[in-house]
């Protein structure tokens, strides 16, 4: 089978689980979701109780979510990759199934908005504890609020509908006057995580970054441009030397990882784009160099980490085909992109579609996370579809193909 066709199958395969599960799923990190987690007492207050809590639910290879009542849900930033996904299919031949899709993630995403902020915002459908700080069910953030807006403007470009512009537009506010800044000086900050945290994630910041600039491109207002500058300007400050970035500024935020990296390329290619601000070409170049060469193998394997193969994460893998594709990159490498994907069809794809989570050395974790796994890897063979095979619905509606 021609790996084109390899794909096409997988993608349907892929899409049929989702769409009949109606997008619905559980996530690695909804462990305090659990109803008996709730009813445990004070020792549920504690952090590092809470922390050993969601690794469990996260790394344990057996779902055993039902059992402690953690109930499937919709989550924000999935429908977002969802909706940006369908916007790239219905790109590729304005097939009307793929239009309905769109106004249906409108829909659920608008519904689901966290209000109470100064612009519209968005957050993760659990409640989220990490070494850093605890965020509630909801509670919005720069990265679930920077995806969810930029999913709307892909809408928006599809639409013509100027009250996605708007919301989007919003989202700018939340950022700019709800986030807590790190300032470096008057030409440098960081956005932090969330409004209750001032954390310096440099993924986080850029995705700020790159959703001012991309509204910045619609609406001109110069400010949105200077606040993404200086963004951008203190996450290039810290890249390392062998054009590589930790994922924080904390000590216990110094590793670097693949699906991270491939964020911050994408979001200064984007912010590049929109702004036609040229001066981090430099670093995209050489972030991209340290990203290719360090992270995939000959063989299709993508590591997590700099330093060591496993585990295998099936984001690892998706954010490879976006980032290429993001940076003009994906027909150059094709081949390595067709080499991840074939891997991973044969080694992370269950026969009913959907796409394991992760690989260790000595077991798979096999559950079906709908942000984690699904949406990321919908998004990613999307992106491929609409580079690759633009008529791809005709083998997609072939079912002759094994």
């Amino acid at each position: 089978m021609q790996i084109e066709h390899k794909i096409n199958h997988s993608f349907k395969k892929l899409k049929n689980y989702c769409e009949t599960n109606n997008f619905i799923g559980y996530d690695p990190y909804d462990g305090l979701n659990s109803e008996i987690f709730k009813n445990l007492g004070p020792i549920s207050k504690y952090k590092l109780f809470k922390l050993i809590w969601i690794q469990f639910f996260k790394k344990f290879p057996i779902n055993l979510r039902k059992l402690f009542k953690i109930k499937p849900d919709y989550n924000p930033k999935a429908l977002a990759l969802f909706l940006s996904a369908y916007c790239k299919l219905y790109k590729s031949n304005n097939d009307l199934q793929y239009l309905n899709k769109i106004n249906f993630f409108i829909n659920k995403i608008i519904n689901l908005q966290t209000k109470g902020f100064s612009g519209a915002c968005w957050g993760y459908n659990f409640d989220w504890q990490s070494r850093a700080f605890f965020q509630p069910k909801y509670a919005p953030t720069i990265v679930v609020s920077s995806f969810v807006a930029n999913a709307l403007l892909d809408a928006y470009e599809i639409t013509a509908d100027e009250e996605l512009l708007k919301l989007s537009r919003s989202t700018c506010d939340f950022i700019l006057l709800d986030l807590n800044k790190h300032i470096e000086n008057d030409k440098s900050h960081a956005f932090s995580y969330s409004p209750f945290d001032k954390s310096i994630v440099f993924n986080a910041s850029l995705l700020g970054t790159r959703l001012l600039s991309r509204v910045y491109y619609y609406t001109r207002e110069e400010f949105l441009f200077i606040e993404a500058k200086k963004s951008i300007n203190y996450v290039c400050d810290n890249q390392n030397s062998d054009g590589s970035w930790s994922y924080g500024k904390y000590s216990f935020h110094k590793w670097i990882d693949s699906f991270h990296t491939g964020y911050n390329l994408e979001c200064i290619a984007d912010y590049t784009k929109y702004t036609n601000d040229a001066v981090y070409v430099k670093n995209l170049k050489s972030g991209f160099n340290y990203y290719i060469k360090t992270f995939f193998l000959k063989n299709g394997q993508c590591k997590y980490y700099n330093n060591k193969l496993y585990p295998i994460d099936i984001h690892s893998i998706s954010q490879l085909i976006i980032t290429l594709d993001k940076i003009e990159k994906i027909v150059e490498y094709k081949d390595n992109v067709d080499n991840v994907l074939s891997w991973t069809i044969d080694n992370m794809q269950d026969d009913i579609g959907y796409f394991y989570f992760q690989k260790s050395r000595f077991y798979t974790n096999r559950i079906p996370f709908m942000r984690w796994s699904q949406a990321w890897m919908f998004l990613a063979l999307s992106i491929y579809l609409k580079n690759f095979n633009p008529l791809h619905t005709l083998i997609l509606n072939d079912e002759n193909l094994v």
